[in-house]
């Protein structure tokens, strides 16, 4: 039988130090994983932007369709203002066109605010890296 009472896990089971190439493997194994599990995060990261510029795109679709109504609207307040003189019909139209231009202009306005490439970086990815990038910076620095 044989004996494995002097066996390393992966824990550090043994109470025997770790040489250099013990640690350089165990650098570079924590490292890859750090690098795929920062990938992971960024692909995440940036469908999720993908989705919000995906509704960025439709509140634009929804602007467009909302400003041609308007266009419509106003365009038949005009005919309307020609056509009599009663002004009821006229205002109500005007009012009405108005307040469809003010949601036209929010919605777009929304709408690209969330395509703006600032949206759609992935920050935290970033954020990560660079707290990852100072934390191996200063362990190698301790040493």
């Amino acid at each position: 039988m044989a004996d494995f009472s002097n066996d390393t896990g992966r824990n550090g089971d043994s109470a025997r130090p770790q040489g250099p190439a013990s640690l350089a493997s165990e650098a570079l194994r924590l490292s890859g994983d750090l690098v795929r599990k920062e990938i992971a995060l960024a692909k995440a990261e940036v469908g999720q932007n993908l989705q919000r510029a995906g509704v960025g795109v439709g509140f634009i679709a929804a602007a467009a369709v909302i400003a041609i109504v308007t266009i419509n609207v106003l365009v038949a307040a005009l005919v309307a203002a020609l056509a009599e003189t009663d002004l009821g019909p006229i205002w109500s139209a005007v009012i009405v066109g108005v307040v469809l231009a003010v949601l036209a202009y929010i919605l777009l306005r929304k709408g690209m605010s969330d395509l703006k490439p600032e949206a759609l970086m992935p920050s935290r990815t970033v954020q990560n890296v660079q707290r990852d990038a100072q934390t191996i910076k200063g362990a190698y620095n301790d040493k």
